[in-house]
């Protein structure tokens, strides 16, 4: 097996696809990884998921280092610490950047994001709109193709 790497990120699988959220602390990735678990995502690992690389994939799952009785479980604020359905582990389709809609461009270019030496597509999203859920699941099921490709 592949050495991993820990990152600062929460990880859920979007229709067996795995899409890691990225943002500073307080930016929203527990919330919107439970909205995504809420509409039938499995929820990998929260706030801290271990990376290896597998030939051109990259795997991600929960820390080996992690308190076992955290697996399967989600922070939700106001709430504590919940169980939601888990995933043993995902290979990564999509990194979610999570930032300010003031960052996002209306039209991007597409952009990759480099794991394990592994380039990974990349979507910029801010968390906050209701549709970020629905978003990320169009996002992560485009995978690296454009969703409307250009003539």
């Amino acid at each position: 097996m592949a050495k991993g790497t820990f990152v600062q990120a929460t990880c859920v699988a979007v229709d067996g696809i795995g899409v890691l959220l990225r943002g500073p602390p307080g930016s929203g990735k527990s919330d919107l990884a439970l909205r995504l678990i809420d509409d039938g995502a499995l929820l990998v690992a929260d706030d801290g998921v271990e990376l290896r690389r597998e030939g051109d994939a990259v795997i991600a799952t929960f820390p080996s280092g992690a308190p076992a009785f955290l697996r399967g479980r989600i922070e939700v604020y106001g709430l504590g610490i919940a169980p939601v359905p888990p995933c043993e582990q995902a290979t990564l389709g999509l990194v979610v950047d999570l930032v300010p809609a003031t960052a996002i461009d209306r039209l991007p270019e597409p952009a990759t994001a480099e794991l394990l030496g592994v380039p990974v597509p990349l979507f910029l999203v801010d968390p906050a709109p209701p549709s970020a859920p629905a978003k990320v699941r169009l996002a992560a099921r485009a995978g690296s193709g454009a969703i409307i490709p250009s003539p």
